[in-house]
């Protein structure tokens, strides 16, 4: 199958869900637009509640596109590819909707700054979390603000730090990034549809309210986001992480 950003719209709830088969895997243009759909819903006065899904079973995201990382060359590029996932946090921060995540599967690196960045998430108990970027030689840079703003510094420390573990998605709701955690993909949907049409009856300007209030004190993230993914940008071209890249070519 095919790359794709999707968006339908249901008894006025639009899921919006993005695939890739390598176990979805977010090359650039797909991040841009992914944002870009997320920033028209958010614009659309047909659409109450946004779901943010993703196809497929086993996995939620895997993170950002490796084949578009190992081709790095020099620090323009690596910043322009490390901000692809700042472009879609900083469009859900600013979507003057709630964003519902409904997260099925695995969720790796960027994956898991995605799922941190809605306003309510829900998981399967298939939803283990990994942030795997010190493993060769970066860092969750752009997506640790807002991992850390929904689970603390302590928990995304220690995440950051033990690359090479999957915590289970009831670790990652004792932590606060998943509202409730389900014991099949099908309770999922339907607990997930059940949650986004009742928000719909909900007075609109309240959530747009709310919502100022649960992002607020992050008017910086244009700026943030985008010096972090400086940052990830020029240690991918690092000698460690260059000898590190070379053994998966």
């Amino acid at each position: 199958m095919e790359p794709y950003v999707k968006q339908t719209i249901d008894n006025d709830v639009a899921y919006i869900e993005f695939f890739h088969p390598a176990h979805n895997s977010l090359p650039g243009n797909v991040l841009a637009e992914l944002a870009q759909t997320i920033t028209d819903a958010g614009k659309n006065n047909n659409i109450k509640v946004i779901v943010l899904k993703s196809g497929g079973e086993r996995t939620f995201c895997a993170g950002a596109s490796f084949e578009e990382l190992i081709n790095i060359d020099d620090a323009a590029t690596g910043k322009v590819f490390f901000s692809g996932f700042a472009n879609v946090i900083n469009a859900m921060r600013k979507c003057p909707k709630f964003i519902i995540g409904r997260i099925q599967g695995k969720t790796v690196g960027g994956g898991v700054g995605l799922a941190a960045s809605t306003d309510y998430c829900m998981a399967s108990k298939f939803a283990a979390i990994k942030l795997s970027e010190l493993n060769i030689g970066i860092g969750p840079f752009v997506v640790g603000p807002a991992i850390e703003r929904k689970m603390g510094l302590s928990a995304m420390s220690q995440i950051a730090i033990d690359a090479n573990t999957f915590y289970s998605a009831e670790w990652a709701q004792q932590k606060g990034l998943f509202t409730q955690v389900y014991e099949s993909t099908e309770a999922l949907d339907e607990a997930v549809k059940t949650t986004a049409e009742h928000l719909c009856t909900y007075n609109p300007e309240a959530m747009v309210e709310m919502k100022k209030v649960f992002w607020s004190g992050t008017d910086n993230w244009d700026d943030l986001l985008a010096e972090r993914a400086a940052t990830s940008g020029r240690l991918v071209l690092s000698e460690f992480t260059k000898e590190k890249l070379k053994g998966f070519k």
